[in-house]
């Protein structure tokens, strides 16, 4: 009765414990991007009303984002946005960090016409035997500096933290797994941790 007793609860237990997970990571997830958000604004309004209003700063940075959005989308609001750009690329530091977060960004952006990411692929990646999901982004030809041979290389990004961090490498293409999974499907792969890949992989040519 004992042993039955307790692997009901254990089986209980386990059950609980697998629906609170994702939905406590959730909750953790939208509570820091609320703080996050809110704390942009949040110190201006206390030195305006001298005292703290939580939400306010987080409600005012969406209807900022969703003007941002507004205005982006049309003619006159484009050419803003663009002399703003122009403005941040005659700046050395900010224009190199500018460019790689905003050609990142539009890597991802379903709005972007031409993706930066050319095809979803499989490599050996970090070590023998180890294989990790990429996205080729780049070809690339490195010349020897003592005979002047040429080799093909194919840079691929490898996401390490979710989709928006990760490693660099170039491979040869015979070290390269060209899939037919879509890019759409590879990101969908990257943010589930793998649960979305399919039974099956079939290999393309390059």
């Amino acid at each position: 009765m004992k042993i039955s007793i307790r692997a009901t609860f254990k089986r209980r237990f386990i059950a609980g414990l697998l629906i609170s997970i994702p939905a406590i990571i959730t909750f953790l997830v939208i509570w820091w991007l609320f703080k996050f958000l809110d704390g942009f604004l949040e110190p201006l309004y206390y030195k305006i009303l001298g005292y703290h209003v939580h939400g306010l700063g987080f409600i005012s940075t969406v209807v900022l984002i969703f003007i941002v959005g507004i205005i982006s989308t049309n003619v006159f609001g484009r050419k803003i946005i663009e002399s703003f750009e122009h403005l941040i690329l005659k700046i050395p530091v900010l224009k190199g960090i500018y460019m790689s977060v905003k050609q990142l960004v539009d890597a991802f952006s379903p709005e972007s016409k031409v993706s930066s990411f050319k095809k979803f692929v499989i490599v050996e990646y970090p070590r023998p035997h180890v294989y990790a999901y990429g996205f080729l982004t780049k070809e690339c030809v490195m010349r020897t500096l003592q005979d002047q041979e040429e080799t093909n290389l194919k840079a691929v990004y490898i996401p390490t933290n979710l989709i928006y961090f990760g490693d660099i490498a170039l491979f040869r293409d015979e070290h390269i797994f060209f899939t037919d999974i879509p890019i759409e499907d590879g990101i969908k792969i990257i943010l589930s941790g793998g649960i979305a890949t399919p039974s099956k992989i079939s290999e393309v040519k390059g």
